[in-house]
């Protein structure tokens, strides 16, 4: 009985933890590029539950079996084994601004910070009173030869990454419009793409970035990658899934509470009532 009060706590724990997980996914739905993380859980060993009345040996010529009967096995409670970020592709929405970038299949973005390079795949970029292209809190977006510097409408990236810009100023090129119809174009610098062997090792590190660890590996080429120019992309938290699993949890924390309260009672009569 206690050790089912035990069982049924660690339910209760658990199920805590897979509620905040999922309010946190809800609360970030309309976060660019938000990507939502799902709660893992393993099980406490299980234990054998055999019959104790019957001494279980039985004797042949050759020495000695087990023969004590097998009743089951007697789960004794979970634990939040791992929470992890699923990195499924959100839908892109059409915003029209130069510096909106969504990307359209794997990869980051990298961005400097003061404690080194950084991932993101929210693409709502701007540029400071520098030209240098930037990330709303400050951090400079990388390309493959550094710091990216334009001139608001002097520049298309392109679906490879590559920024071409446009030398004759008195031109101001729209979104979509075309390159090579630019009277005079220069490749300037490529976004520096990069992505992970084992993406769901990357750890959080605040404001939608991510950074490697040892788990992740390198960072690496990705394989399949398009830039949209004048989208962002979406969360890829569906709200009516949140919601079902919030309800879900919330009945299965419930179902545990109730377990520890029936072990409660039944320990209480067995020691006022069965004791005397």
């Amino acid at each position: 009985m206690v050790r089912g009060i035990y069982t049924g706590a660690s339910g209760m724990i658990s199920q805590q933890a897979k509620m905040d997980v999922i309010a946190n996914n809800l609360a970030n739905v309309d976060k660019t590029a938000f990507k939502k993380d799902t709660t893992i859980f393993k099980a406490f060993p299980d234990m054998i539950i055999r019959r104790i009345n019957d001494d279980g040996v039985g004797i042949v010529p050759t020495g000695s079996y087990d023969s004590m009967p097998y009743v089951g096995k007697l789960g004794t409670g979970v634990e939040v084994n791992e929470v992890f970020t699923q990195f499924e592709q959100g839908s892109l929405q059409r915003t029209e601004s130069q510096f909106d970038l969504a990307l359209e299949g794997e990869g980051f973005f990298t961005v400097m910070t003061e404690r080194g390079e950084r991932y993101i795949r929210n693409g709502s970029f701007t540029i400071n009173d520098e030209g240098i292209l930037m990330t709303h809190n400050g951090n400079p977006v990388m390309g493959e030869n550094g710091i990216i510097r334009v001139q608001k409408h002097n520049f298309v990236v392109k679906e490879n990454g590559e920024i071409v810009v446009n030398r004759d100023l008195t031109d101001e090129p729209v979104v979509g419009q075309n390159e090579n119809e630019w009277q005079d174009q220069v490749v300037v610098d490529k976004l520096k793409i990069v992505d992970f062997e084992y993406k769901r090792h990357l750890k959080k590190a605040g404001t939608s970035m991510y950074m490697e660890t040892e788990e992740s590996g390198p960072a690496l080429p990705p394989l399949d990658l398009k830039i949209r120019q004048g989208f962002l992309e979406k969360s890829n938290v569906n709200i009516v899934r949140g919601m079902v699993e919030m309800i879900e949890v919330q009945r299965s924390y419930e179902a545990n509470q109730k377990s520890v309260l029936t072990a409660d009672q039944t320990l209480g009569k067995l020691i006022n009532e069965v004791g005397r």
